[in-house]
């Protein structure tokens, strides 16, 4: 079982430079640690930053599966075809590749989003789109017990 797994809330509206770039924000930076992981944010059509310890996980979870068929391969495979090993440069800034950046639709304008044990990074306008409706939060808080 691996240690306590970092947790990220809040969420923070910033733009891609025009080096296609993004400031990780410090709050979800220093917990992300020194080197950690993009990838596709399935099924969301976002990206995702997963803290190494987070990453390793899954990676377990998936060393573990009882099924190792052609789908689950295909998966894996998307997946991690789909998935880089990133760190931050001295100014805090990450290259999103360009493919990357067109599965999440990200140009310019985005939202980074502490997502409880991973980082959501969406397009501006398309996290619009996927916000939850009125109401649907707080039947869904009554729904798990959290009130």
């Amino acid at each position: 079982m691996h240690a306590e797994l970092p947790r990220f809330t809040g969420s923070v509206e910033h733009a891609l430079d025009d080096k296609g770039r993004l400031i990780v924000p410090a709050r979800f930076r220093e917990r992300l640690g020194a080197g950690f992981y993009l990838s596709i944010g399935r099924p969301d059509p976002c990206l995702a930053l997963y803290p190494q310890a987070t990453w390793a996980g899954i990676c377990d979870r998936l060393e573990s599966a009882p099924r190792k068929d052609e789908r689950f391969r295909r998966f894996v495979r998307h997946l991690f075809a789909h998935t880089e090993e990133v760190a931050c440069d001295a100014q805090g800034r990450l290259l999103i590749p360009t493919a990357l950046r067109a599965y999440a639709s990200i140009e310019r304008d985005v939202i980074s989003i502490g997502s409880l044990t991973r980082v959501e990074v969406w397009a501006k306008e398309r996290y619009d789109e996927h916000a939850a409706p009125e109401g649907e939060v707080d039947e869904l808080m009554t729904e798990l017990g959290l009130y």
